[in-house]
Order: structure tokens, then sequence, then C-alpha cells
């Protein structure tokens, strides 16, 4: 079961999902974390901190958990 966040925009990037999520404590720290941690998207490895989500995509972070996109 994925725990749902709520983004108020159409679309986030990955990075600032994460913030928002309380996975890292800065946008600043995405770019080392995607490097040292494995981020899937929808199934799929990511790597890029500025990919694009999107109300029903599925991030999952390895050792941590699983986060679904919602709308407010």
């Amino acid at each position: 079961m994925s725990e749902p966040i709520e983004i108020s925009t159409d679309k986030i990037a990955l990075g600032q999902f994460l913030k928002l999520a309380n996975v890292i404590e800065s946008g600043g720290m995405a770019k080392w974390f995607l490097h040292e941690f494995n981020v899937y998207v929808n199934g799929e490895q990511e790597t890029r901190r500025g990919k694009k989500l999107q109300p029903g995509d599925v991030v999952e972070v390895e050792g941590i958990g699983s986060f679904e996109v919602t709308v407010e």
C-alpha cells in the first residue's frame, strides 16, 4: 500500500516530491540521494531529480517506503 502525498500543482519534480514526502531534508540533497539509493517511479529506476511526476504516479524508495502522488 502506498502512502498518498498530496501536491497542489498538476506536476512536481522528483526532488521536490522527495522533500514533500519527508524522505530528504532539502531539495539540494536530491541529486546525492538518487545516486546513493534506489528510487523507482512506476516500477522503473529513476536517477533524474527533475523527473516530472503527476497524480497517479507511484514512487518507491528502497528501505523507506512507497508513495503515491495525489491532488489536493
